[in-house]
């Protein structure tokens, strides 16, 4: 396996002269593991190309300009960390089965269908996607319902200006988002565990709230497959569940949208999943929370901020009791 090095130490010039980071760290786990043994070599040579596939291997570099608006202060997340513990169903229920397994995903061609309740409904393809706005680097939070929470650089733009590109109509109170369901690229999707396609949505001002993210990469790549790609959503206030990966249909709607994981657990999974400390989970507290990476024995659990931290979105839900619309 090539590493591209520069004797000089000073920068490379061209992107496509930089080793992929999935490949540096598929080459170090290869290393290790010789070093002690622990696989044998055709098994190895499969894991690693699985893996590295999944990760992003020769992932497309993506030019972004930070916005400074949109950075939380806290520590990033490492990739290797962000890029192996997920959860994306379609690939299996534990969170290390995305990154072994969505090397099946093929993230290109890829397009997105915009309908529904709009003036200019359009197909897109990823490219256009790419180009419909100017991208941004912004470093989130994310908390999972679970308990885990981490912080990532993601690259993309507001969702708000895709919803300028198709005018939605008077009708349309609600975005319904639809993840693709390819039993071919996806295993995961044998498991009875949600209804398929994974679906869920958002109130059109939820989505045209400037936080909505249409994701596109994340550490100056293109997504990784078990990440989501080619594009997805990201909602940093509400539970990670709430941001749909690998988007195939974006449509407007009426009517609140029925979703994935409310019609498996309407009990214990609402349509809002606003992050909230004063609302648990049926089997779980949510005042607290584990940031990947970065828990030891001796580390106590953070705090868990009401919206994730993200108090500027507080007024969208004014007069709402959200205990009772969780």
């Amino acid at each position: 396996m090539l590493i591209k090095r520069n004797p000089n130490g000073i920068d490379i010039p061209f992107s496509s002269e930089i080793t992929p980071r999935a490949v540096f760290e598929a080459r170090r786990t290869f290393i290790k593991q010789i070093a002690f043994g622990s696989v044998a070599g055709g098994a190895l040579l499969d894991l690693l190309s699985r893996e590295a596939f999944a990760q992003g291997a020769g992932a497309q570099k993506l030019a972004a300009k930070t916005n400074p608006a949109f950075v939380v202060m806290d520590k990033t997340t490492a990739y290797k960390d962000a890029t192996s513990y997920n959860n994306f169903y379609e690939f299996g229920t534990d969170k290390t089965d995305p990154s072994h397994y969505a090397g099946t995903l093929k993230p290109r061609p890829w397009t997105v269908a915009i309908e529904g309740e709009v003036k200019k409904p359009m197909t897109l393809d990823i490219d256009s996607l790419l180009k419909l706005a100017p991208l941004e680097e912004r470093v989130y939070r994310l908390r999972c319902v679970e308990g885990w929470s981490m912080v990532i650089p993601w690259i993309g733009y507001s969702f708000a200006e895709l919803i300028k590109k198709v005018e939605p109509t008077g009708n349309a109170k609600y975005v319904e988002f639809i993840s693709l369901a390819d039993k071919k690229q996806m295993p995961g999707l044998r498991s009875p565990v949600l209804e398929w396609p994974y679906v869920e949505g958002l109130r059109l001002d939820e989505a045209n709230h400037p936080l909505t993210l249409l994701t596109l990469g994340m550490y100056g790549e293109v997504l990784p497959n078990q990440n989501g790609a080619p594009v997805r959503i990201v909602v940093p206030w509400k539970y990670g569940f709430k941001s749909a990966k690998s988007i195939v249909k974006i449509r407007f709607i009426k009517d609140q949208p029925k979703t994935a994981w409310n019609i498996a657990a309407p009990q214990e999974y609402g349509f809002y999943s606003n992050v909230n400390p004063e609302v648990d989970h049926p089997r779980w507290s949510q005042a607290t929370e584990r940031r990947i990476g970065e828990d030891s024995f001796f580390k106590p659990k953070r705090k868990t901020l009401m919206f994730n931290g993200y108090s500027n979105v507080a007024s969208l839900y004014t007069g709402m009791d959200l205990k009772k619309f969780f």
